[in-house]
């Protein structure tokens, strides 16, 4: 891939997350605020922003989104491999009662 293509791939995965986080606020900003792991001024922006503003904003060349699990705790319990259903289940759990507390200490 060479750097237009990664440019053009960057841009298109902004616009894909401006409109999902829309969507998500518009229907139900709590699950959105918890999901997108965003403050409530965040999310109040990204509600209005009209069609224009998130073409703009989604042209840059840096990725508006990014990962929430930025330790390995959590890394090691979504990619538990090897383990039985059950105990998939329980660390899915774990890891996303890690990452909601993670979001209510950001807001």
């Amino acid at each position: 891939m060479n750097a237009d293509q990664i440019l053009a791939e960057i841009r298109e995965a902004n616009l894909s997350y401006l409109m999902l986080a829309q969507s998500l606020i518009r229907s139900d900003r709590e699950q959105a605020l918890y999901r997108l792991g965003i403050s409530e001024d965040t999310a109040t922006l990204i509600g209005t922003l009209s069609p224009a503003q998130m073409m703009k904003i989604a042209s840059g060349n840096t990725l508006l989104c990014r990962f929430r699990m930025d330790d390995d705790l959590v890394w090691g319990l979504l990619t538990s491999h090897g383990k039985t259903a059950a105990n998939d289940s329980v660390s899915r759990l774990h890891a996303s009662i890690l990452m909601a507390g993670r979001h209510a200490e950001a807001a």
